[in-house]
Parts: structure tokens; C-alpha cells; sequence
């Protein structure tokens, strides 16, 4: 019966081809709009490590000084590198990892100017916790990290600028005047968004270069990223070990959640036990969050682009809402036709499901077409200067989303006309003809 519902279809789009296109392009606007700001809104909310994500933890204390001080607020973003070494050195979770971001200049060998790039300077377990995938080598170890050894992984695209791709493993890498050895290159790799360190712009391309913590500060590479100080501070090097000064992000990887609850115990006895000594001076207050509510706590997300997908919701509503119009108008003047199917023998259900059945075909129709209308969108968005702008591509999910959508949404479109259509009275219709 569907192929015979669906001849029926085609008859009556070439007996109403006005009509047809109307409702076609309603769907297609709607549809374009509406997965243009859903592919983007995808892209910029998806899970930047699901095989681990609910297993790793960012860790916030609260060391500040009483100055400013609210009941329950938020603490501090980042950690100090006290605590941060401290709770590296005691090594609670399975795996642990402090950073933070760098600013650095690259000097090749040969004709090819210097150029500056951004870099991750870390504790050695970074590439194990976070999947990092190696094309050649391998990350540092903590032996590398008490010896201020100086190693560095770098990126694809580096190893391509810089030593012309392949295993450049062993070879030396002069940054900032200083060298550093080439021990490990990562294969393509771009978590979205780069979620370790939200304090940067999460969308912007993997770090170039990844080097020791104890290197980086022995050296004095330069540092990149918010520092929030506080108490006496002035006349001290933030940088330094005692420094009260926040700015660097601490990671853990847990197994369970009964591990997480023992770690967030753990956290709050380490904070207690510093308030003794005197070093922190606020109540207790901890936070322990996987990587998705780290996410959503800091909202990644850009408020214009949750806005957009309203608006383009908004604006399919209004579509279906006119298609819904056409087809109704489509359907009584279609009343003697379908007047004389009921007097054929046809029954209700059956002129339900053909109407039903068109309105799914223009779904159809309307999908194709509203899918080039999301491809040219995704095209427009790609050429705007922000740093998640050349994410925006659709993948396989997205598209069978924007078939899914269209037709779900035609048909729901359909079903008041669908319903109108089944209640025409055959012998008022056979009467008027």
C-alpha cells in the first residue's frame, strides 16, 4: 500500500507544482536554518574525550586570603604550585598531571625564519591521562621531570614546519635560546573543546609544543594564562614555588566513584591540614568535576550560539506552521477526490495514512534541499574569524539528524491535515459534483 500511496503522491505534486514547491521550500528554510545552528552547537558541546571523560577530575582549592571572601562562592579556578607539587608528590589518584599554557619561539635550522607558537609546559603523565596518540616516541617520565631533563614532544603540524615530517625523535629543538631534545610526535590530535585549560580559548588548535614543567621553569620560557595573586605578593616571583599565586590547572584520574569520593575526602582533609598551618585562611571548600560538568560550568558553549539555536528552533516552528496552512489548503481542494475514494470503498485510515504519506515525501524533498541549504550556512559560518568557526562541518550524525528532522517534521505537519482529510463525508462530495 505505501508504493500505491506514494503514486498517489506524485500524481498530486504534478497537479499542484505551486503548491508543492511552497511547501518544499518552508520545510528546506527551516530545516537549512535549523541545522546550521545545531551542527555548530554539536561541534561546540560534544565530548572531547568520551571513552574516560566521567574518569578524569579537575581539581580547585581554595588558598586565598580572607580579603573578599563570600559564603560558598566558587574557588579558585587554577592552583598554586605548592599545592599543585604537593598533591602531585602524594599521588592519591591513578594518574596525575599539573600545567599550564606557554608562549615560545621556535628557531629552525637553516634559511627558515624563527616564528612563535603556543606551548603546554606538564608534569609527565599528561599524554598517559589525557590518550595523547604518539606517531613516533614517547612522552617524558618522572625521572625526565626531577631532572629538569630537557625533552620535548611536539606537534604534527611542528614536526612537518620544522624538521619536514617523519621520526624526528633525537633531534634538536631550540626554543626561546634554549635546546631541548625531541623525544615524542603526536599523531593528529584535537580534542574539541581542549578542555584542560579553559582559561585559553578551548577552541583553538592543539598546543605546538609540550616540555617539562621543571624544564620550562628552569629555563624561563615565557608563561601564558590567567594568575590571580594575592596577600603580600608584591616583590615575589609568581612563578616560584611559594609564591600565593594561582595559575596552574591540576588533573586526576579516578577509576569510580567511589574513588572520586575518596579523593574529594582527601581534598578536604589537604585543606584543613593547611589551614592549621596557616597557609589557607578560607573555610574548606573543594571541587572535584568530571570533564563534562567542568564544561558545562564554565558554560564553553558561547551564549550567541545556544541564542542562535533558539531563534532557528523558533523559525522551523514558524515553517511548519505555514506548511501546515498549505497542506490544509491542499486537502480541501482535493475534498472531491478524496470524497469519491470513500465512496469507492477506501476507509478512513487509509486516506489518513496517504496524506500522511505525501506529507513525508515533501519532508523528503524539503530534507534534500534544506541539507544544501545547511551545507552553504556551514560554508558562511567557516568564513567568521572566531576559533570554532572551521569546526562547523557536518558529520554522519548530523546528517542522518537533518533527514530524521525533516521528515518528523512534516509529518507532524501533516497530521491536522491528514485528520481533515479523513472526516470529508462522501455523499455531500458525490451531491456537489
Amino acid at each position: 500500500m505505501f508504493g500505491y500511496y506514494l503514486q498517489l503522491a506524485l500524481r498530486s505534486f504534478r497537479n499542484s507544482k505551486m503548491l508543492t514547491a511552497l511547501m518544499v521550500l518552508a520545510i528546506a528554510l527551516g530545516i537549512g536554518a535549523s541545522m546550521t545552528t545545531l551542527t555548530v552547537f554539536h561541534v561546540l558541546s560534544g565530548d572531547p574525550i568520551p571513552d574516560k571523560s566521567d574518569r578524569l577530575f579537575y581539581v580547585q582549592l581554595d588558598p586565598e586570603s580572607m580579603h573578599g571572601y563570600v559564603a560558598d562562592s566558587e574557588p579558585s579556578r587554577n592552583m598554586t604550585r605548592f599545592d599543585s607539587e604537593t598533591l602531585l608528590r602524594e599521588a592519591r589518584g591513578k594518574r596525575q598531571a599539573f600545567m599550564t599554557g606557554g608562549f615560545v619561539a621556535i628557531e629552525p635550522d637553516g634559511a627558515r625564519a624563527p616564528f612563535f607558537t603556543d606551548a603546554r609546559y606538564s608534569s609527565s603523565e599528561f599524554f598517559d591521562m589525557f590518550d595523547a596518540p604518539m606517531a613516533y616516541g614517547r612522552g617524558w617520565t618522572k625521572e625526565d621531570d626531577a631532572a629538569g631533563a630537557r625533552v620535548a614532544v611536539i606537534s604534527e603540524e611542528t614536526n612537518q614546519t620544522v624538521f619536514g615530517g617523519g621520526d624526528s625523535t633525537g633531534k634538536t629543538l631550540r626554543m626561546s635560546g634554549s635546546a631541548f631534545r625531541v623525544i615524542g610526535v603526536l599523531a593528529p590530535w584535537r580534542p574539541t573543546p581542549r578542555f584542560w585549560d579553559l582559561n585559553l580559548d578551548g577552541f583553538e588548535s592543539l598546543e605546538s609544543v609540550f616540555v617539562p614543567f621543571s624544564a620550562a621553569m628552569d629555563t624561563k620560557l615565557s608563561r601564558m594564562g590567567s594568575m590571580s595573586c594575592w596577600g603580600e605578593s608584591s616583590g615575589i616571583d609568581s612563578n616560584s614555588l611559594n609564591a600565593p599565586c594561582s595559575w596552574l590547572q591540576y588533573w586526576v584520574e579516578l577509576e569510580s566513584p567511589g574513588d572520586a569520593a575518596a579523593y574529594r575526602d582527601y581534598l578536604e582533609s589537604y585543606s584543613e591540614q593547611q589551614r592549621t598551618a596557616g597557609r589557607f585562611q578560607r573555610p574548606v571548600n573543594v571541587r572535584l568535576r568530571d570533564v563534562r560538568a567542568h564544561l558545562d560550568h564554565a558554560q564553553v558553549v558561547p551564549s550567541d550560539v545556544r541564542l542562535q539555536v533558539w531563534l532557528a528552533l523558533g523559525f522551523l516552528l514558524v515553517c511548519l506552521v505555514n506548511t501546515v496552512g498549505l497542506l490544509l489548503a491542499k486537502s480541501l481542494r482535493r475534498a472531491s477526490e478524496i470524497g469519491v475514494r470513500r465512496a469507492l470503498g477506501a476507509s478512513r485510515r487509509a486516506i489518513f495514512a496517504q496524506v500522511l504519506v505525501e506529507a513525508g515525501a515533501i519532508g523528503v524533498a524539503g530534507g534534500i534541499c534544506g541539507l544544501g541549504l545547511a551545507l552553504l550556512g556551514l560554508w558562511a559560518v567557516r568564513q567568521n574569524p572566531s576559533t570554532y568557526a572551521e569546526l562547523a562541518r557536518l558529520d554522519a550524525s548530523m546528517l542522518l539528524l537533518t533527514f530524521g528532522l525533516s521528515v518528523t517534521a512534516s509529518l507532524l505537519a501533516g497530521l491536522l491535515p491528514a485528520w481533515r482529510a479523513m472526516q470529508v463525508t462522501p455523499a455531500i462530495q458525490l451531491k456537489s459534483q
